[in-house]
């Protein structure tokens, strides 16, 4: 029975979702573990995110506490299912990202692979990005092909939305293979403009944002970014959606209500999401939507709304637990480096070819 773990701490920095999967040829979830991000290692991960002093020296401190603390889900989940770490192949593990920046052609996580498989006595694959950014892609969507593997179907045209910090789209068409990109901002500005504001992680079922009206002038702004009118292959992060370029747009403008802007950001994510999909996939009959976002029932209600034509409905309706499916991703991408599989898509990457991506840290 070849079990994986999978491991996955996303640009939200919310917290790290483990999954346990049985993979032969299908994907099985055997078990699941969420463990909240601690406030400091929060903000130190953020710190890394932007230029500041002494960072080698920082973010390899910061990422052994990283590495305690995914040691400790993994190997608490392992024992509340009675399962030894010699039954477990590999740990899928992403690593957390600090840097993206393919145009310059390196994208960062850290998360010391090495460590991890000695607190585990579990063989790790990690660093999935950086081949198919050696490549020349953009080492980012990288669950598009899992996407394909679990969602896609052989009579109807759907898509796969993920939607954490960043939201990303796979589109999955009959007989064209899959296709992908990032759109833009998921919860990374909502979640900044409430803790900001409120001192809370996040706007729990949108309720702020649905408190408040949608600002038609600062929408049109923020949608003037360059990022949201061009095509894949394409991927984004805290390097360009953060803070800071949201207060460039508010600077010199009229006073907004707070609500207001959280009302305008929530607006973003659905119209560059919706927008994205029209203009790379007409006719998707079913969007499944997973990660954070697929709880935030206001952000859902509104991209059915523009959708008509669409099912919007969350992953778990098709038999995967939204919360999970990330997470999952990662131990199929173990799975498939170990089996040879490549697991890179130049069709949304941009990558010169096929490529098996992770690297292998042996127990």
């Amino acid at each position: 029975m070849p079990l994986y773990c999978g491991v996955m701490s996303g640009t939200s920095l919310d917290g790290l979702d483990i999954a346990l999967i049985e993979q032969t040829d299908t994907t099985r979830l055997l078990g699941t573990l969420y463990l909240p991000m601690p406030d400091g290692l929060r903000r130190s991960l953020l710190s890394l995110c932007a230029p500041g002093p002494d960072e080698l020296a920082r973010a390899a401190v910061i990422e052994q506490e990283w590495v305690a603390l995914a040691a400790l889900g993994i190997n608490d989940l392992l024992t509340q299912h009675g399962i030894m770490a010699d039954n477990v192949r590999a740990i899928g593990s992403h690593g957390q990202t600090v840097r993206h920046e393919p145009a310059r052609g390196f994208s960062i996580q850290i998360g010391n692979p090495a460590l991890l498989a000695e607190l585990t006595n579990i063989s790790v694959v990690s660093d999935f990005r950086r081949r198919d950014v050696a490549a020349g892609g953009q080492g980012a969507p990288l669950v598009p092909a899992f996407h394909d593997a679990l969602f896609a179907s052989p009579t109807s045209v759907c898509a796969v939305l993920n939607i954490g910090g960043f939201s990303n789209l796979s589109l999955l068409a009959p007989e064209q293979g899959v296709h992908g990109f990032d759109c833009g901002p998921g919860n990374v500005l909502l979640d900044a403009w409430i803790h900001r504001h409120q001192g809370l992680a996040y706007d729990q079922d949108g309720q702020w944002a649905a408190s408040g009206c949608v600002q038609t002038q600062l929408l049109q702004r923020l949608m003037s970014d360059p990022y949201f009118q061009t095509q894949g292959p394409k991927s984004t992060g805290r390097e360009l959606f953060n803070v800071a370029w949201l207060d460039q747009h508010l600077q010199n403008q009229p006073a907004i209500a707070a609500a207001d802007v959280q009302a305008t950001l929530l607006e973003l994510t659905a119209l560059s999401i919706t927008q994205a999909l029209n203009a790379a996939q007409q006719n998707t009959e079913m969007l499944l939507v997973c990660g954070g976002g697929a709880h935030n029932s206001t952000l859902m209600r509104r991209l059915a709304q523009l959708l008509p034509n669409s099912q919007v409905s969350p992953t778990d309706e098709h038999g995967v637990p939204a919360d999970w499916v990330e997470a999952m991703a990662f131990a199929w991408l173990a799975h498939c480096c170990l089996e040879g599989i490549p697991t890179n898509r130049p069709s949304v990457t941009g990558a010169k070819g096929l490529r098996v991506l992770g690297a292998i840290y042996p127990a």
